[in-house]
């Protein structure tokens, strides 16, 4: 019988070792820099950014719901294999769900490093509030992470137990404890593992959309003092976009990971599906705009219409024409509609890596330009733009989830192992 069993020895990690150094050393600067910038955050306060009483959500927060919404969107296109059982799909599937349980850390350090008292960041879980979105929102990541960990553990158990079995010394004891002593590699102990995958995979995706991503948007969509916050098509842009971040990441990651990692033949016809799917995504979150731009020019109401004006015409226009029309829409769908480019992986690379960048825009012009206007009359016009220790302090925290992405992928079975004649039943 065709199973999955490793070679002994099997190697994980990079192809080559001259890359693997100039990774981890890029990592070590950002990380090297994110302490430095970390360290004044923690000495100075908030009065090492630009954040003010008037403007108190900045990059941090931008980036925070970034990354809740690529871990959310990555997390269904895990359940594209493991719910829906899509073909092709079964080679990201444990790549996407690794991703988003790693974005979620980073979307969590985010917002930990934004926390005006740090040390204050458990409170929610002691003093509980029912009638905070926010509270509800906090105890919705930890059975979300909770969800993504127990899909991963079903989705590779068997693959962690073959190299455990092939393993020696250390990485042998880590694989057996990944297993939690659950070795079995027959078929039927596959069975198992795929059933309670779908299981925990149906679960998961109205925990994503409803009190995960679009829990995030409910967050902004309460704020009836920010009137252009204060729309119900809120939650639903943040779902579009995270679908569309989330697919983009893994096209993305699928492409260099297939050359760089696991030296295998890219699967043209996986790169052409989930281009097409982008292009879907990507008219998907144009229309909803357009709509909630439609929306808040008939109502008439004078903030809201100020506001678009700000992200369209004022100090938040750079985040609007160059990164969320240009990169995320314009330039990605000129790419993606042409077939024969779209099924090129080096074309496919830059739409996903345009994608991803346009869509931190998308977050830029949801957080900030709400707050530059005052909320009552008479009241100071906000200003804001990220200090050198907000930027920095970012790509740091960005480190770490690549830091945690790049040790995972070099010792846990992301891919499915190749396949080989074995005795296995």
């Amino acid at each position: 019988m065709a199973t999955h069993t490793p070679p002994a020895g099997a190697d994980l990690g990079f192809e080559s070792d001259r890359l693997r150094r100039v990774w981890y050393g890029f990592i070590a600067v950002l990380l090297a820099a994110g302490a430095v910038a970390l360290y004044v955050r923690l000495t100075q306060g908030l009065t090492s950014t630009n954040l003010t009483s008037i403007v108190p959500w900045g990059a941090w927060v931008a980036f925070y719901i970034y990354f809740v919404g690529l871990s959310a969107g990555a997390f269904l296109v895990s359940t594209l294999d493991t719910v829906f059982g899509l073909p092709g799909l079964d080679r990201i599937s444990r790549d996407a769900l690794f991703v988003s349980l790693v974005s979620m850390a980073v979307a969590l350090l985010f917002i930990w490093v934004d926390l005006g008292r740090m040390d204050r960041m458990f409170f929610p879980f002691i003093w509980r509030q029912f009638s905070s979105a926010l509270s509800w929102e906090i105890h919705a990541y930890v059975l979300y992470m909770g969800v993504i960990g127990s899909s991963l553990y079903f989705s590779m158990r068997a693959d962690l137990a073959r190299l455990a079995a092939h393993s020696s010394g250390l990485r042998e004891r880590i694989y057996t404890l990944l297993t939690l002593r659950r070795d079995e590699t027959t078929a039927a102990a596959e069975r198992v593992d795929r059933r309670w995958l779908k299981r925990i995979g149906i679960a998961g995706i109205p925990l994503s959309l409803f009190f995960v991503v679009g829990g995030e948007g409910v967050l902004f969509a309460v704020a009836s003092a920010r009137p252009y916050w204060n729309s119900g098509l809120f939650p639903v842009i943040f779902v579009v976009s995270a679908l569309l971040a989330g697919t983009a990441f893994m096209l993305l990651l699928y492409v260099l990971r297939t050359r760089l990692l696991d030296g295998a033949t890219i699967d043209r016809d996986l790169v052409d599906r989930m281009g097409t799917l982008l292009i879907g995504l990507i008219i998907a979150d144009i229309a909803i705009t357009a709509i909630e731009l439609l929306i808040s020019v008939v109502s008439f109401h004078a903030e809201v219409i100020e506001t678009w004006q700000v992200i369209m015409f004022g100090e938040m226009s750079w985040s609007f024409w160059w990164f969320m029309i240009g990169a995320a829409w314009v330039f990605p769908l000129v790419l993606l509609t042409n077939e024969s480019w779209r099924r090129q992986p080096s074309v496919a690379v830059v739409a996903a890596l345009s994608i991803a960048m346009g869509v931190v825009g998308v977050r830029f012009n949801l957080v900030v330009p709400a707050q530059i206007l005052p909320v009552l009359e008479g009241l100071p016009h906000g200003s804001y733009f990220p200090t050198a220790v907000e930027w920095v302090s970012s790509f740091g925290i960005m480190g770490v989830g690549l830091l945690l992405y790049t040790i995972g992928a070099e010792i846990l079975p992301l891919t499915p192992l190749p396949e080989t004649e074995s005795d296995t039943q």
